[in-house]
This record gives C-alpha cells, structure tokens and sequence, in this order.
C-alpha cells in the first residue's frame, strides 16, 4: 500500500526538475498526477515518462481560466481530485536600481498570483468534498532573502503567508494548506552557476551537500499523506540545516 493510493493530484511547473521529481513521488506513493505546465510538449512528455499514473494538460498559472480548467481536467480524466501542488514559478533576477518593473510582475504573478489562483480553483471543490491537500513549494530565499532577487524572495515570502491564511479559511472544511521551502537543490538552474559560486553555497550547508529534487518531493508526499492528517499551516524547510 502506497502513501497515496487512490489519490489524485495535479502539479504545476511540473515538466521538469523539482516539479517532475514531485511528480513522480506522487505516482510511485500510489497515487496518480496531473502534470500541468506552460509548454504543453513538455507537460506531455514528462506525464509519458511516468507511465499510467500520469496524464498532461497546458496550463498559464496567471490566468484564472487556465487554473480552473485544470481542475476541469483533473476531474474529467480521474474523477476526482485530492491534492494541488503550487510548484511554478520563474526567476528574473536583477539588482533594484536595474530590475525591470516588468520582471517584477512576471516572477511575482507566477510563483505567488500563480498559487492564489490554484488555491482558489480548488477551494469550491474541497469544500464540498470536506477535505484535500495543498502543497505550495516556497523557498529559503522568501526565509533570508537574496540579493538581486527582491522579487522572487518577496514572492517566495508571500506564498508563507498565503499558507497560513488560506490554512485557516479552509481548515473548517477540513482541507489542509502547508509549504515547503527548499534549499540548495541541485537542479538545471542551480548546476548552471559558476562552480565557485555554488561551492561557497553548499559549504554554507551544516550537512555539506546540496539537495536533490527527491528530497523535495519526499516532504510533498508526507505532506499529502494520512501521516500528515493534523498538519496544516506549517512551513517545513529543506535545507540540510542552511538558513539556521
């Protein structure tokens, strides 16, 4: 018996990295997943790399319509819906003085707007079943902040918030809302830093290493689980201890 058996979930941002590595979690705890990102080729792609468990669909996490027609697909496809993960998000990194107005908005809209959005779409459907899961993937920057990312670390600090507020709207509906913020992960966007530069990241790391995508996802699966039934509103780190 899976963690998940008879579950469904749909992730967002999920054709690759950290997004795919939950993906897979979730199908090989039992359960089965709706992989939704913005490139419907990828989406498709990474939903045939695991197997019968997954199905694709395109989704813009800024739009309203998209995120409720995600539900509609979840539903349509599996015939019912148990868990959303707010994985999308984009970087646009840039000092203040030189950050653009415009990669401001595209990061925030993505990662934080992005997650309102989803919470909202399947809020309805929670209410009425009387319970599900949400998942939203922060990050250790909306924790301690980096420079050159004013935008990604306030929207990683937003989703903080939004958990806890959206935990206790939805609590007496007896759906549950947490969030997990990452560390060093080693990923395509962090293994394309210079070699120096994410050596000193990972020395500053009490276990000394960075991270991997699985690690991630093993803590979205705790936090779907029966195993988690009276956790909501919390924010659990994935950090090897960096950030202490």
């Amino acid at each position: 018996m899976g963690l998940l058996d008879g579950q469904v979930a749909v992730v967002t941002g999920a054709a690759q990295g950290i997004g795919l590595a939950i993906a897979a979690a979730i199908v090989g705890a039992g359960g089965r997943v709706l992989v939704a990102d913005l490139d419907a080729g990828a989406a498709k792609e990474a939903a045939d790399s695991l197997g019968d468990g997954a199905d694709a669909t395109a989704c813009d996490v800024t739009s309203e319509a998209d995120q409720a027609a995600m539900v509609d697909v979840a539903l349509e496809r599996f015939g019912r819906l148990d868990l959303l993960v707010n994985n999308a998000g984009v970087t646009r990194d840039g000092y203040i003085a030189k950050l653009a107005e415009s990669d401001f908005d595209l990061v925030v809209d993505t990662s934080l707007k992005g997650a309102w959005l989803g919470t909202r779409a399947v809020a309805p459907l929670f209410r009425r079943q009387q319970g599900g899961a949400i998942v939203n993937i922060s990050s250790l920057s909306g924790k301690v902040g980096n420079p050159g990312q004013t935008n990604y670390s306030a929207a990683k600090a937003g989703l903080v918030g939004l958990t806890k507020a959206a935990a206790k709207e939805l609590g007496p509906s007896g759906a549950r809302v947490n969030a997990v913020q990452p560390g060093l992960i080693r990923t395509a966007m962090t293994e394309a830093m210079k070699p120096e530069i994410f050596a000193a990241k990972e020395v500053e790391v009490p276990l000394g290493r960075a991270g991997t995508p699985e690690e991630v996802a093993g803590t979205v699966v705790y936090l779907a689980s029966p195993l988690a039934s009276y956790v909501t509103g919390a924010v659990i780190e994935v950090t090897g201890g960096r950030g202490l």
